[in-house]
């Protein structure tokens, strides 16, 4: 079970392309795990599992893994190329090189580039065409920082990132996928890192590989997404407690080797507050519990540490803009389950 959801912001923006074309983004939804009715709440958030598996969907519908955002598109099947690709380059430097020379035949919207200066490397992103989309770029960096975390077999930090395009109104989203230091409206789309994590090596197999494609892109959407924030430390802290044995603020500052205060001001900084981390976790193990168990509301209630269920009640409308029992009876409506994957009948794993 994950513990982890995505906005409905990232679902919406990559049923785009299908819904250009006239496809049943509705039934590719349903297919995914996904309510439709979410989409008409600006809060809802999905399961990443069922994120993942929308990927899918849509990559086999449109015969294209970027969703129809680049003018090419990018053919079912070309992310197992590319991961095939870069597997014996023996140096990250060389595979993230290998990676974007094989983008670069495959897309015509985007060029990417591999820079240093100083301590610093960095993936650039240039347009010599058209803007892309943000969502066509943040899909880019996302697989491409997975992927050189899993050829690394370690989770590399993210120091800074920019997106050529304008901030979107679900900003901050970015921002947990990225760090506090994602900025918007910037000369081109970078991600910056240590430089340091070129010369490591890749010592991946090819069964190594199969296993990583069979699950992706969930595996990396959340496994190395910011992973290095205190937020991301913070929150791997407490969802592996129940929630009535949650730590206080000051202990987790002490556990931290820091000041109260010092916690605090390093949160702020990345736009955090220990509440919000403890609610957005609450949010989420909600979610997954309402989705994949038949527990009671109470009784999930009281396992997020709610005393009452109207509190609960309240809390969760508060985070997704419906009550828990309308949630839970349209994930009940959809038919996928995490353990039963026929739809891949209709759109066959890229994995397989």
């Amino acid at each position: 079970m994950d513990k982890d959801t995505v906005s409905i912001c990232f679902v919406k923006e990559a049923l785009h392309g299908a819904s250009q074309r006239g496809l049943d983004v509705k039934a590719m939804l349903r297919s995914a795990g996904i309510s439709p009715d979410l989409l008409e709440l600006p809060g809802a958030r999905v399961l990443a599992s069922h994120y993942g598996v929308l990927w899918h969907i849509l990559a086999r519908a449109l015969d294209d893994e970027l969703f129809g955002l680049d003018s090419h598109p990018m053919r079912h099947g070309s992310f197992k190329l590319l991961c095939f690709a870069v597997l014996g380059a023996g140096t990250l430097e060389k595979a993230i090189r290998r990676a974007l020379d094989f983008l670069a035949l495959v897309l015509d919207d985007t060029r990417g580039q591999l820079a240093t200066e100083g301590p610093e490397g960095s993936i650039i992103l240039n347009c010599p065409r058209t803007l892309p989309r943000l969502f066509a770029h943040g899909t880019l960096l996302i697989i491409l920082h997975g992927l050189m975390c899993w050829l690394t077999n370690r989770r590399l930090p993210i120091l800074r990132a920019s997106f050529a395009q304008p901030s979107p109104d679900h900003a901050d989203e970015y921002r947990l996928l990225f760090g506090p230091e994602t900025r918007f409206s910037a000369p081109s789309t970078t991600l910056i890192f240590e430089a340091k994590h070129l010369a490591l090596p890749i010592r991946r197999s090819e069964a190594a590989l199969r296993e990583f494609l069979r699950n992706a892109p969930a595996n990396f959407l959340v496994k190395y997404r910011n992973a290095h924030s205190l937020y991301a430390h913070i929150r791997k802290r407490l969802q592996h407690i129940p929630a009535s044995e949650w730590p206080d603020f000051e202990t987790v500052a002490w556990e931290f080797h820091m000041s109260p205060s010092t916690l605090r001001r390093k949160l702020e900084s990345e736009g955090q507050t220990f509440m919000a981390i403890k609610d957005s976790l609450r949010r989420d193990m909600a979610i997954e519990q309402l989705c994949y168990s038949q527990r009671s509301i109470m009784d999930i209630a009281l396992d997020l540490g709610f005393s009452e269920t109207s509190a609960f009640y309240r809390a969760f409308k508060s985070w997704t803009g419906t009550l828990p029992g309308k949630y839970r009876q349209d994930s009940k409506q959809i038919s996928w389950t995490p353990y039963n994957r026929s739809f891949v009948k209709l759109y066959p794993h890229q994995g397989d």
